[in-house]
């Protein structure tokens, strides 16, 4: 387990250090692009790219820290970072959607006159679509178990949207003359980050509150747990997640007075298997005890 949490951080850190030198680029190419075709949904989208190579750094060294070993401060080591990561991730979208959406109503309310080419910022729009597409395509093996991960996948599909939608004002632009499309557009690229900041900040409330983890079902573990040979009663169970993929798992578990008796390393053993096989939690703790041990304990933690 070990060795492959080593491994995953490490090609995760590879991920991210591709996606960062091709976001890097294409906020470049954009930047110029907003500059020289007058158009503020390019520079919305850059704007957005320049929050999520923040973000993409961020996600980096949240990576470096995770990896870090425990110690006697941090006995659980450093894997919560990536859910600080992740946090920082989340209010950088929030910021970048509202001056965004600021600048777009701005724009609609008080036209500037400003003329705004559709030829230019379309070839930017597709040169920013493509190189985001890349980034995905890189960045999304790993998004599955990380919530840093996650969010650094997510911010780049923002990213490839919003070239979608920039696309799409470009076309309009150059068909129909309707130079407010960029504005528009500008406000649906808005529109498009707050869901996805909204979502990443709800998973990193539930990890921080140590809410029990949403695809972990409690009811289903005890029964599990009971159906066990030799386990009479579950109570007092706590499940929560450390980040992304690390669930720990605790409880109380009242026993026949023969398990006590004959030992209780097969229990044991059987025990954390389950839910390691079942439930996917790789730390797990089991306070055996007998009955009449478990009567006068305090009912509030049954």
């Amino acid at each position: 387990m070990g060795h492959d949490h080593e491994h995953g951080t490490g090609s995760n850190r590879r991920r991210l250090s591709i996606a960062i030198g091709i976001v890097a680029s294409v906020l470049l190419v954009e930047v110029i692009g907003a500059w020289l075709t007058g158009s503020l949904a390019l520079l919305a989208d850059a704007g957005h790219m320049l929050s999520d190579l923040f973000g993409l750094s961020v996600a980096l060294v949240a990576t470096v820290v995770a990896a870090r070993p425990p110690t006697d401060r941090a006995t659980f080591g450093f894997q919560r970072a990536e859910v600080f990561g992740a946090l920082i991730n989340g209010l950088i979208l929030i910021g970048v959607a509202s001056v965004v959406s600021a600048l777009a109503i701005a724009r609609l309310i008080s036209p500037s006159g400003t003329e705004v080419l559709g030829t230019p910022m379309l070839v930017v729009a597709i040169i920013g679509l493509a190189a985001n597409v890349a980034a995905m395509v890189l960045l999304r093996p790993a998004a599955i178990g990380s919530i840093n991960m996650r969010g650094a996948y997510l911010e780049v599909l923002g990213d490839a949207l919003g070239s979608v939608a920039v696309i799409v004002a470009a076309i309009i632009i150059l068909t129909t003359g309707f130079a407010q499309a960029d504005a528009i557009a500008s406000l649906v690229i808005a529109g498009m980050i707050l869901p996805r900041a909204y979502f990443l900040l709800r998973d990193v409330v539930r990890v921080f509150s140590q809410s029990t983890p949403a695809d972990t079902d409690v009811s289903e573990i005890r029964r599990h747990l009971l159906a066990t040979v030799g386990v009479v009663a579950v109570h007092d169970v706590h499940v929560w997640a450390i980040t992304s993929g690390a669930h720990v798992f605790t409880a109380h578990i009242v026993v026949e007075p023969n398990v006590l008796a004959a030992g209780t390393d097969a229990l044991l053993d059987e025990l954390s298997g389950c839910l390691a096989v079942h439930f996917d939690v790789a730390h797990s703790n089991f306070q055996l005890e007998p009955a009449e041990h478990a009567e006068h304990e305090d009912q509030q933690h049954r």
